[in-house]
């Protein structure tokens, strides 16, 4: 019997899907955000509207089918925040999935039932998408491993889009063994593979955004692993952080009007807290905005290439803090996604790689620190981020 103690899962009527008997990933049972087709299923995008007009599917998303056929099991579709456009983990049409690792607070979205699945042992592994951050926050809220690879590297052909420049596939664990294991055959190799002792950047103005306490904490692990690795040089990411948040905003708001704008304008769907504001915002965005979005998208890119060349990472925070409590307001909430997205906006508006790693804690909830390396370095940051766990686990006497 499939167990959903944490309404992680869209309650969809069974369908076996079959699997390799054999392959790397084999004994791994598997849960599939509900944006990737999956054959035999209905494809319902967290929207009552968009699972009437779905239909069965007839064919599997190619990265399911490549995970199925390296032997990873199917369980179950897992729910997903509305369109995926949310950070917050809440659906007001399908509930909200519970955060095993810290049951009164969210588990973050839009990868909501991913998340909350494999915090819960439910799946050992479940693939999400990251547009915004709807990898990299739940795995920081959740205690998880979880990855946004380079923008393009892994297809999303049978996946709902909500932001073509921005979406990419990602996937949870909970270890760091597993998170290679399936690594290897998620992401294949690398084009652009990292040293084994690769330079270890501090953006300090990153670790400036986190809240006082959840600072010190993820500095203290900062200054444990250097203690084991070697100096890590301090720098300054961004020269105006709030010219990368309103960058990503009106970019991601234009090409999330283009994704749904017609359906939203033609039917008119129900949509719920947060979501209906963030469609109304996408509307408005001007071609002027767009244009100012995409000079400041090409200038930062460029300037983050050549501090990390061919073997730095930078070292951050994944989020402010750990994730708010479940009663939090809708504007409070709303205030912590804005401070949240000036984390999590650099790795998307570069495209490059960026892996949030459980490392600490903070009132009894789990609190991720980062990794983000240059392009087409995905395998190699995933090693490290598998080492970095350990390392930061391991105190000095």
């Amino acid at each position: 019997m499939r167990d959903d103690s944490l309404h992680s899962f869209v309650p969809y009527p069974h369908v076996p899907v079959a699997h390799a008997a054999d392959g790397p990933l084999k004994g791994l049972s598997l849960g599939v955000k509900d944006l990737f087709d999956v054959k035999g299923y209905p494809t319902g995008a967290g929207s009552p509207h968009m699972l009437a007009m779905s239909g069965i599917k007839k064919a599997h998303a190619p990265l399911v089918a490549l995970m199925l056929k390296a032997g990873a099991r199917f369980v179950a579709k897992t729910v997903t925040d509305e369109l995926a456009f949310s950070l917050n983990g809440k659906n007001a049409h399908f509930g909200s999935p519970i955060n095993a690792a810290a049951p009164e607070r969210i588990t973050g979205g839009s990868s909501s039932g991913s998340a909350s699945a494999v915090s819960g042992r439910l799946v050992d592994v479940a693939l999400g998408t990251d547009t915004g951050g709807s990898v990299r926050a739940p795995a920081s809220y959740c205690g998880l491993f979880g990855i946004r690879p380079t923008h393009g590297r892994v297809s999303l052909k049978g996946c709902w889009p909500l932001a073509d420049s921005f979406d990419t596939p990602g996937y949870f664990t909970r270890d760091g063994a597993t998170f290679v294991r399936v690594g290897e055959v998620f992401l294949g190799k690398d084009k652009a593979p990292l040293p084994e002792a690769p330079r270890l950047i501090v953006a300090r103005d990153m670790f400036d955004l986190a809240v006082p306490e959840a600072g010190r904490i993820l500095g203290d692990v900062v200054n444990r692993l250097s203690l084991r690795l070697g100096d890590m040089p301090e720098v300054t990411l961004a020269k105006d952080i709030d010219a990368l948040y309103w960058a990503f905003r009106w970019l991601q708001g234009r090409e999330a009007w283009l994704a749904d704008g017609d359906m939203i304008g033609r039917f008119a769907p129900p949509l719920g807290p947060g979501v209906a504001e963030r469609f109304a915002f996408a509307r408005t965005v001007t071609d002027e905005q767009v244009e100012a979005g995409q000079r400041t998208r090409t200038a930062f890119r460029k300037a983050v290439r050549k501090l990390l060349g061919k073997d730095g990472v930078i070292v951050m925070p994944t989020v402010p803090d750990v994730a708010p409590l479940t009663s939090t307001s809708e504007g409070d909430l709303d205030d912590f996604r804005n401070r949240a997205l000036r984390l999590l906006c650099p790795s998307g508006l570069t495209g490059f790689p960026q892996i949030s790693i459980p490392v600490a804690m903070r009132d009894g909830a789990p609190l991720g620190l980062s990794i983000l390396g240059p392009p087409g370095s995905d395998l190699s940051l995933v090693r490290l981020a598998a080492r970095l766990e350990v390392a930061a686990r391991l105190r000095i006497a």
